[in-house]
């Protein structure tokens, strides 16, 4: 928010909000770490960040409007799509015939503005509120979909046609065709998968059971249930995705794969198909991936220090392999993404070989593998270094000839970015010599190598608390603090005098219609193949030792890197030790 920092201190000078003397240190601090003057006083509790919006109203002669315990009619707040009212902060909340009224937590948010003056064709008069009346008035679109969702599934299930195989007699496609375009299928299916988008699920299951079927989203890697409908529905639903996935309607005893599209409020979603034979049915998963994938920094997924230094350093050269690693739905492909990003200028050429295909990239040559006719990994790699390449982005190194044949792709000066299935960064180098690669050829082609994990991120409404005396004994058995508290001091997230005994940690603070936790966070380590570490490459030494020599080198391990951001409030302990099992 543009309000200078002579005004903001005049004005609470004035107010008497906060003593002469903490101003005084708070506008010394700000002076002197080049920080903003209400980020500090906010930062060291003298004032809330509300109560800042607050002040920063007055200064800007802005109106403040406090949307706590109001409905808001759906029609005016639907005005807004719900991704852009919660990744933007902005509601719709009155209405004439010439404006509209939106309450805003940055009216600096110019992109926001001109996106919906452009949608509702009206004049938007921005107001300022607070992060709970944006809390509170986001969850009234979860119940008003749940509504209309809950409406849908009830009317349109009774309408279903019945699909009985019990006589032995097998439908046949033609008339499993004609159920599957079914008028209330197909409004079953549009609204599980809107309901997904805008829940900002990474999956859909869709699972039969002896007397019902079980739909559940995961949001923020955790499974919810969405809705259960009735055992008749399930058959007619599997039927419906795979029309819309191109997939054989009469085959029911094979799994199946496949894909679609939908485009809804201008963003598009690749939907990811995967149909498994169980005993009461077939039960239908699918994955949601968004397509235009752009504008993320690796500071905007959680890169920092240290590590962000090695990363950047890593992208800087023109040949080498850099590796993301880590289990399924850890960010593995979002990191590699948002490195393509950065390096996407118009004096390279890259390309990429990919299974599947999960985000589109402008000016970028992507190839999707197909093995089924014998188009591997290997054998895109071989092709594309054909293709003058100057970077080049393998989806996932899985077996032995795709690892010596990124190899071999490094050495002949090109820049490799793949991903590895290791629970660690250190365990990659070990995995890699499993795959029969040589050693001298990794320390000589090897930048650096990320691990990472995904822990759930808190909303605004979390709650402070300190670790007692016996929760920092038993904390330390687990993570060495003091090499977290030297990191916190060094990147100036604490004060060099703080020990562990003052430092805040969060909790969790469940809302009416959430956990407490919205979207999530990433915790990395990042190892650099030093000489040190080269040596240990040489020897083909465990990932202990390599992971050891990296911490004496300032790695953070991903525990520590979770800890460093549960004192930024980003997440708790708790959700980190969850995810982080060694």
């Amino acid at each position: 928010m543009l309000i200078e920092d002579t005004q903001l201190y005049k004005f609470i000078l004035d107010s008497g909000l906060v003593t002469k003397d903490d101003l005084e240190a708070a506008k010394k601090e700000a002076d002197e770490g080049d920080k903003r003057l209400g980020d500090v006083l906010v930062t060291s509790g003298k004032i809330t960040v509300d109560n800042l919006r607050r002040m920063q109203a007055y200064v800007l002669g802005i109106p403040f409007v406090n949307l706590k315990n109001q409905k808001i009619p759906f029609d005016i707040l639907s005005l807004i799509p719900e991704p852009i009212a919660r990744t933007h902060n902005i509601v719709a909340f009155k209405k004439s015939d010439t404006a509209l009224e939106v309450a805003m937590l940055d009216v600096n948010d110019l992109s926001a503005i001109d996106f919906i003056k452009k949608k509702v064709s009206l004049k938007i008069m921005p107001r300022l509120t607070d992060a709970d009346s944006i809390k509170e008035t986001l969850v009234q679109y979860q119940k008003s979909l749940k509504a209309e969702f809950g409406d849908i599934i009830q009317k349109e299930t009774a309408a279903i046609k019945m699909i009985s195989e019990e006589k032995g007699e097998a439908v046949s496609a033609d008339d499993l065709k004609k159920i599957a375009e079914d008028l209330p299928v197909v409004r079953i299916v549009d609204t599980l998968v809107k309901h997904a988008i805008i829940q900002n699920a990474s999956d859909i299951h869709i699972e039969p059971m002896e007397d019902q079927v079980l739909v559940r989203y995961r949001i923020d890697g955790m499974l919810h249930d969405a809705m259960v409908l009735p055992r008749q529905a399930g058959p007619s639903v599997t039927a419906r995705i795979k029309v819309l996935s191109n997939l054989k309607l009469d085959e029911k005893r094979l799994p199946q794969d496949g894909r679609f599209k939908v485009d809804m409020s201008n963003e598009k979603v690749s939907f990811r198909v995967s149909i498994l034979p169980t005993y009461y049915g077939e039960k239908t998963v699918m994955r949601l991936l968004r397509e235009n994938i752009t504008g993320f920094t690796l500071e905007s997924i959680n890169f920092h220090g240290e590590s962000l230094e090695r990363v950047h350093g890593a992208l800087k050269k023109t040949t080498g392999i850099i590796l993301t690693t880590g289990p399924t739905g850890s960010g593995k492909t979002t990191t590699l993404y948002t490195m393509l990003d950065i390096l996407n200028t118009p004096d390279v050429n890259i390309s990429t070989i990919e299974d599947p295909i999960e985000y589109q990239m402008a000016r970028i040559n992507q190839t999707q593998i197909k093995p089924e006719i014998g188009f591997s990994f290997a054998q895109g790699i071989r092709t594309l270094v054909r293709q003058d390449p100057d970077i080049i982005m393998v989806g996932e190194i899985r077996d032995d000839e795709t690892a010596g044949m990124a190899i071999n792709a490094a050495l002949t000066g090109h820049l490799v970015l793949s991903t590895l299935h290791t629970n660690s960064a250190a365990g990659a180098i070990p995995r890699l010599l499993d795959m029969k690669a040589e050693a001298f050829l990794l320390v000589s082609t090897i930048d650096v190598v990320i691990g990472q994990r995904l822990v759930r991120h808190l909303t605004s409404a979390k709650e402070q608390y300190k670790l007692s005396k016996s929760e920092l004994v038993e904390l330390e058995k687990l993570v060495d603090l003091d090499r977290v508290l030297d990191a916190l001091r060094s990147e100036k997230i604490v004060k060099n005098t703080e020990t562990w005994e003052k430092i805040y940690f969060y909790k969790a603070v469940k809302g009416p219609e959430d956990d407490g936790f919205k979207g999530r966070v990433g915790i990395q380590e990042v190892i650099k193949m030093s000489p040190s570490i080269k040596e240990l490459v040489m020897k083909r030494s465990t990932s202990s030792d390599i992971e050891a020599q990296a911490k004496k080198e300032g790695m953070l391990t991903m525990l520590e890197d979770g800890i460093f951001k549960c004192v930024q409030g980003l997440t708790t302990i708790e959700e980190v030790l969850r995810v982080v099992s060694e």
